[in-house]
């Protein structure tokens, strides 16, 4: 068995399985793509490997603090949180906590411990937690803008830096080992059945030279159970828990 490695022999691989070329696969070209979308889409928002966890560095602009948000890729579908690179330890500001903390215990790391420092900087992380709280995220993939509800004037500057922590779709097409996936292939040859016999439920009765009839209604009936059985496949065994993310 040749083992797919891009979508062209995706779409071989499953119309040998249905039967091709012994049997004529009644089915469109484009109606072939378009159950391979429904697949992928279907693989891209279930399956644990689907997609890839990433931390995406994005520069300030003067742009990003007029719109207040940012524009991501359109690969990204979702985003669990969102923390900033600051220059605390650089800060000028002489009544900021962070920087009395750096000035009273980093000045000599050589001739002293660090526990102090570390306690201390949990001590504030906390009072921050309870009194300041996360910036609130929101991301709509579909538009691919991620909000931030803070003061884009005062918190963040211009050429600061963001990481954002996200996933991104694993594309197939740098990734080709995704064409091969066990469960793919077999779920997109049972879209491309479902397709076959809706195709042939409209000849349903007609009788063929020789006294053959379609039978479209069993071909649909079978692909449908099989479809759903994939499907609780991937909730129950390939699906990652629910988890906090915005998109």
């Amino acid at each position: 068995m040749a083992i797919p490695a891009s979508r062209d022999q995706l779409k071989e691989h499953c119309l040998r399985r249905l039967g091709k070329p012994v049997v004529d696969i009644n089915v469109d070209d484009e109606q072939v793509e378009d159950r391979i979308d429904e697949a992928l889409l279907y693989y891209r928002d279930y399956h644990f490997d689907g997609t890839e966890r990433v931390f995406l560095k994005q520069q300030v602009t003067d742009e990003d603090k007029t719109n207040g948000y940012f524009t991501l890729d359109n690969s990204i579908i979702g985003v669990t949180s969102v923390f900033d690179i600051g220059d605390a330890i650089q800060s000028s500001n002489l009544f900021n906590i962070r920087y009395q903390i750096h000035l009273n215990d980093l000045f000599d790391f050589s001739s002293t411990t660090y526990v102090p420092y570390v306690t201390a900087m949990r001590h504030v992380e906390q009072l921050e937690e309870i009194f300041v709280g996360k910036k609130p995220i929101r991301f709509n993939r579909h538009i691919n803008r991620l909000h931030i509800d803070m003061d884009w004037d005062d918190d963040v500057k211009t050429g600061n830096f963001v990481i954002i922590d996200a996933y991104k779709i694993t594309d197939p097409d740098i990734y080709s080992d995704v064409w091969a996936d066990r469960w793919l292939l077999t779920y997109t040859s049972a879209l491309i059945k479902r397709q076959w016999g809706e195709n042939l439920k409209k000849f349903e009765g007609l009788q063929m030279p020789g006294g053959l009839t379609f039978n479209g209604q069993k071909i649909w009936e079978e692909s449908t159970e099989e479809i759903r059985r994939l499907e609780e496949e991937m909730i129950n065994s390939y699906s990652l828990p629910v988890m906090d993310m915005s998109g």
